[in-house]
């Protein structure tokens, strides 16, 4: 059984899927007008890992993840550059696509842009005029009317005379409520336009995650997610317009992942504490990203270093060098009586718990240390708690590259084929009774960072030293 923290009630609820065997989560996506940042991957890794977990468990997933493409921000950034809007977004969703692919994101099920779902955007501000939660001035915006919507504030635990104006809302003289969000823009100058019933204009920020949610998952579905910074007044926003206009739930769970911060400090353009994803994946493998992103629980804010990615660099290291050295071991049978359940039952009882991954990868280092300690032991046992790690592992989106990136030199193959070499040579020295060549050759290897495994017929495998290779 699966328990999820639910932002809404604030408590761990118990998970019962809608559908039996489906979940549909929807997750806000990136407004397109910048470069993706590493809070951007948090939650991008996050949703990915919950996904990845699910549908390991064998459920059926319809994840959605929507792209703002049409915004202020986006208006004016194309402005500044000159270029049309849409240059612009396609320019950064292809970047954004790619940076993706790097780090094994897996693509959502439906991934739909605010400019294509024009006409479902406006149906839904007609049916919230129609029931009178929205209204249109004389200048024809839409703003939607929140004094009608009795739950307004109970996303963000206040009630409206409580909650702050300190927020993503503009001051108009013209709407009846300070509060009330635009639902429709009129158009201005030299801006890209849609025609509606209220004339030319665009749709404001939160009214278009309401209408694609609708479109591809239903009025009523399992997760809705996204930052921690969405929560007010964005999601709020959401309940308010959705439940209004479909009489019903919007989402029985709503999920935040917290903010990054750059040593303790928000990270801001403006202070020049701020990395953009593509800065990090040049410095780094993209795993070791996952890793940090897994190792604190997606609820919590975490702190962004350099020595900290270099510390999680090292602990993926250790796990890829764990696994080739088992892939460089003679294929052996081995019985699947060996199977221990324990250490499954654990990490799926550490994810089942509100997605408790940081638990969930100090068990994977467990096993890799049994692993390690079986090497030189019982090398069935060993290759076994390997292959549980990496399964483990490849449902937490880890471990899914090949050993052999992660080794301490320049060309795994190459440095495959010299290793092969030497034993060769120490195993002729050997024959020789030649044993001052064949200890030279050996404490050659060692200082490469390599153990070798001897009996009466020679050299009968070879291994990376983990802890002379932290070492260094």
């Amino acid at each position: 059984m699966i328990y999820i923290y639910n932002t809404l009630t604030r408590r761990k609820e118990k998970f019962i899927p809608i559908e039996k065997n489906k979940i549909k989560i929807y997750v806000c996506g990136l407004t397109a007008y910048d470069k993706c940042h590493i809070g951007h991957a948090r939650m991008f890794v996050w949703f990915d890992t919950i996904v990845r977990y699910l549908r390991a468990l064998k459920y059926e997933v319809i994840y959605v993840r929507n792209i703002t493409d049409i915004d202020d921000k986006i208006i004016n950034k194309a402005n500044d550059l000159n270029i049309p809007y849409s240059q612009l977004t396609n320019r950064i969703i292809n970047s954004m696509h790619e940076e993706e692919r790097k780090l094994n994101i897996i693509p959502p099920t439906f991934e739909p842009r605010v400019t294509e779902h024009i006409q479902e955007i406006i149906s839904m501000i007609q049916i919230l005029i129609d029931k009178g939660y929205a209204y249109i001035t004389d200048d024809n915006d839409v703003y939607y009317r929140i004094e009608k919507f009795k739950k307004y504030g109970e996303l963000a635990h206040k009630n409206i005379e409580c909650l702050s104006i300190k927020t993503r809302i503009d001051f108009n003289i013209k709407k009846n409520n300070l509060l009330d969000f635009v639902l429709w823009k009129s158009a201005k100058d030299n801006e890209p336009f849609w025609s509606s019933p209220w004339g030319n204009g665009r749709p404001g920020w939160h009214i278009e995650c309401s209408a694609m949610a609708q479109k591809y998952l239903g009025a009523y579905f399992d997760i809705h997610g996204g930052g921690s910074d969405l929560q007010f007044p964005h999601h709020q926003n959401e309940i308010a317009q959705s439940e209004a206009a479909n009489g019903c739930t919007l989402s029985n769970i709503w999920m935040h992942v917290g903010l990054i911060k750059n040593n303790h400090s928000k990270m801001s353009k403006s202070i020049g504490n701020f990395y953009s994803l593509n800065e990090i994946l040049k410095m780094y493998h993209p795993e070791v990203l996952r890793l940090f992103m897994l190792s604190s629980h997606y609820r919590s804010s975490i702190n962004f270093s350099q020595e900290i990615l270099g510390k999680m660099d090292a602990a993926l290291r250790r796990l890829y060098i764990s696994l080739y050295n088992l892939s460089v071991l003679p294929d052996l049978n081995y019985d699947d009586d060996y199977h221990d359940e324990i250490f499954y039952k654990n990490f799926h009882s550490a994810m089942n718990d509100d997605f408790n991954t940081p638990k969930a990868i100090s068990i994977l280092f467990t096993i890799i240390r049994k692993a390690n300690k079986y090497l030189n032991i019982n090398l069935p046992m060993a290759k076994y708690w390997g292959r549980l790690a990496k399964y483990l592992a490849n449902t937490l989106g880890l471990l899914l590259d090949n050993p052999h990136n992660f080794v301490p030199y320049n060309s795994a193959k190459d440095q495959d084929a010299l290793i092969q070499d030497l034993i060769i040579q120490r195993n002729l020295k050997r024959k020789e009774n030649n044993w001052e060549a064949a200890d030279a050759i050996r404490e050659s290897l060692n200082k490469m960072g390599i153990n070798i495994k001897d009996n009466s017929d020679g050299t009968t495998n070879w291994y990376i030293d983990i802890k002379q290779y932290t070492k260094k």
